[in-house]
């Protein structure tokens, strides 16, 4: 049996089966057992804990999963990596291989396979150039999980947890801290994959709050709010209020600087701050303002 948290043995296997790693689906397979060992111990698993796995690569962190929970439902893109996963995976009965797009699949019907009537635990070492999508599909159904573990670029794991006015936060970061409790767990260098990616990465979790992290009467007039103030970034809030595509339906045009600033002013809101200094609780009194307007 190969150890799947050595690079060496892995890329034997790899060869072993005839197959070279696909750049296009951004293949970087995790080889380090203290990386695997914070996965799995920042899932927080039970043994009666289904857990729905997306990337499962040559199934390193795969068989880990399995070790700690009754129940692994794991997902992989690449047909070609069947037999391996089949090979490795042969003595653990708790494991359900599933060869599709994670991004194509029916959603409901997947976490219903995969969870029940349970709210499960979704982790993936998630390929960089469908990061955005596949956090937003999970957020999308928050109400089926109860925590996320993934690798990320660390990039975006910055994005993900950023504070207002500081240089990587942005509309990102209020859509998941709105959405969800992120974490950064632990950085990851580039040496413990195979092959090593450019850059570093982060292990994140996520924790969903339902509704969402502040009571708002309109939900989707705060996230056009916040793509309105982060849409010019250099602007000032009041200028990026007035000049906001039409498709935001703010009402503010260039020719209604007066009534823009006394909409900010009655909400408190310096209209010469620029929008990426808002806070969250800040863009939220912007839009309940808006509704009663």
């Amino acid at each position: 049996m190969y150890d799947l948290t050595s690079p060496k043995q892995t890329s034997e296997l790899l060869r072993s089966h005839g197959i070279r790693l696909q750049k296009r689906l951004g293949q970087n397979f995790l080889c380090d057992r203290n990386i695997l060992n914070n996965i799995v111990a920042s899932a927080k698993l039970t043994p009666n804990t289904p857990v729905l796995e997306v990337g499962a690569g040559a199934g390193a962190l795969t068989t880990a999963l399995a070790e700690h929970t009754s129940r692994l439902t794991s997902i992989e893109i690449d047909t070609h990596l069947e037999p391996i996963l089949r090979e490795v995976t042969a003595d653990y009965e708790n494991i359900t291989l599933v060869f599709q797009d994670f991004m194509r699949m029916d959603m409901n019907a997947l976490f219903d396979s995969a969870f029940g009537e349970e709210r499960g635990v979704f982790v993936s070492n998630i390929p960089y150039y469908i990061t955005t999508p596949i956090i937003e599909k999970l957020i999308e159904h928050k109400h089926r999980w109860r925590r996320a573990v993934m690798l990320v670029q660390q990039e975006v794991a910055n994005r993900i947890v950023a504070k207002p006015a500081t240089p990587d936060f942005g509309s990102m970061s209020l859509f998941v801290q709105y959405h969800t409790k992120p974490e950064i767990i632990c950085k990851v260098p580039p040496t413990v994959f195979l092959p090593a990616p450019e850059v570093s990465s982060c292990v994140i979790a996520l924790e969903p709050i339902i509704p969402g992290a502040i009571a708002i009467r309109n939900e989707a007039r705060m996230f056009h709010l916040i793509r309105a103030g982060f849409g010019q970034r250099r602007k000032t809030l009041l200028n990026a209020l007035m000049r906001a595509p039409g498709s935001f339906h703010l009402g503010f045009g260039m020719e209604d600087r007066v009534r823009a600033e006394a909409f900010l002013a009655k909400v408190g809101i310096d209209g010469n701050r620029r929008g990426e200094t808002l806070s969250l609780e800040e863009y939220g009194r912007l839009s309940d303002a808006y509704e009663e307007d």
